[in-house]
């Protein structure tokens, strides 16, 4: 099934006369996940090798973890297009990745953020993913709805993406 927005026209017709590939719409997608090792990189494998095929950068928002290199080099990700910044905030990840998407410089940008955004948050996410013509990938383990109805619960990265 093909999806056509309004007012890429211009811009399809543009990029295939000079024969590159059609960079993809701006937007914002939260991806819930099992906790459990192993399901994660089957969800972002296929999307971030895609993605990795631009000239642009990947940055990887995270918390306090330290990015995997050797499953990065692996998995066949470019490590000289990735960049990973460590965020532990609420105001501080959700603003860099604003910043960030806005830019343009980044084909995805990828943040931990264990909890439900406002709806001001959201707008101006995808006000810049647009503004960017970047994805942004929110992740959220399944498990935070319970930390939103009072219980503290730690969020914890898939392993086999850091170390």
């Amino acid at each position: 099934m093909r999806i056509q927005l309004p007012g890429l026209a211009d811009r399809a017709t543009r990029f295939a006369s000079t024969g590159l590939a059609q960079p993809a719409v701006g937007g914002i997608t939260e991806l819930r996940y099992n906790e459990q090792p192993g399901i994660m990189p089957l969800l972002l494998l296929p999307v971030l090798q895609k993605l990795s095929e631009q000239s642009r950068w990947q940055l990887w928002l995270t918390p306090a973890h330290k990015l995997n290199r050797n499953w990065m080099q692996q998995v066949g990700l470019p490590l000289e297009k990735s960049m990973h910044i460590t965020e532990s905030e609420r105001f501080t990840t959700v603003q860099s990745m604003v910043k960030a998407l806005r830019t343009g410089n980044y084909s995805v940008v990828l943040a931990w953020i264990p909890y439900e955004l406002s709806g001001e948050e959201r707008r101006e996410l995808e006000m810049a993913a647009e503004q960017g013509e970047s994805l942004g990938l929110i992740m959220r383990p399944q498990s935070s709805e319970q930390a939103l109805s009072g219980q503290r619960k730690t969020t914890k990265i898939p392993p086999d993406l850091f170390h």
